[in-house]
């Protein structure tokens, strides 16, 4: 494997490591350490548990201090919004991370989109660890700032706070008086790599169908489709 600059990585999350192996750690994967087990760093995932927690605690203090007047359960979903593998991986193609990890053979030919959202999530929670070992707590709350809480306006404007199955379970009680139900329609493509179809339920009206690569991810692809075809949002 060519070396890797991490100069250039650096400068995308605008912090400049003082112990660079800290943010080296940060991208390897343990897979990575299978076929390379004298490379000079461990994998990242203490720092991923680390991460992890700096995230939350910086995400909630914000959270408390700018909304004095919502309540815990607002608080809490708009935590989740931004702190989930979803929202971590979408800040990753700006800051380049991908081209940087440290990946075993196999792992870096797996095309799988919803492995690699794992992979890449945790490393930015790995990289928030680095940076908060390296630089202290306020660079770890810039970094999140930055990148994390600046798209809140755009999750509070769009809503995709919301839990779409819950949104539309409670939708369907109330203006329909039936709780929806889901079926499996069709699984497709090899064990490792499935597809499957479900479809939406009031009933035995269906309502619209949706996909993904586990049931709960189609699910909640049908409940979005419903909610916008009925006009519930």
């Amino acid at each position: 494997m060519a070396k890797k600059d991490l100069k250039d990585l650096q400068k995308k999350l605008g912090v400049k490591f003082k112990d660079e192996s800290l943010l080296k750690q940060a991208l390897v994967h343990r897979s990575y350490l299978n076929e390379n087990p004298s490379f000079e760093t461990g994998h990242n995932e203490r720092l991923e548990f680390l991460g992890d927690a700096v995230l939350e605690l910086v995400v909630t203090e914000f959270l408390y201090l700018q909304f004095t007047d919502r309540p815990e359960g607002d608080l809490t979903s708009w935590r989740a919004s931004l702190v989930n593998s979803k929202m971590l991986y979408e800040i990753t193609p700006d800051l380049g991370i991908e081209e940087f990890l440290y990946l075993s053979k196999g792992e870096a030919r797996d095309k799988n989109k919803k492995s690699r959202q794992f992979i890449l999530a945790d490393a930015v929670e790995a990289i928030i660890g680095a940076v908060y070992l390296d630089q202290g707590t306020e660079a770890a709350k810039k970094f999140i700032l930055d990148n994390i809480i600046s798209r809140l306006d755009k999750i509070l404007a769009n809503q995709t706070f919301l839990d779409p199955k819950s949104c539309f379970q409670e939708k369907a009680q109330e203006v329909r008086g039936i709780t929806p139900h889901y079926e499996i329609l069709k699984e497709e493509g090899p064990d490792h790599d499935k597809i499957f179809t479900v479809g939406l339920y009031l009933g035995e009206e269906l309502i619209c169908e949706g996909g993904g690569s586990s049931k709960q991810e189609a699910q909640v692809q049908a409940a979005t489709t419903g909610i916008k075809k009925l006009n519930w949002f």
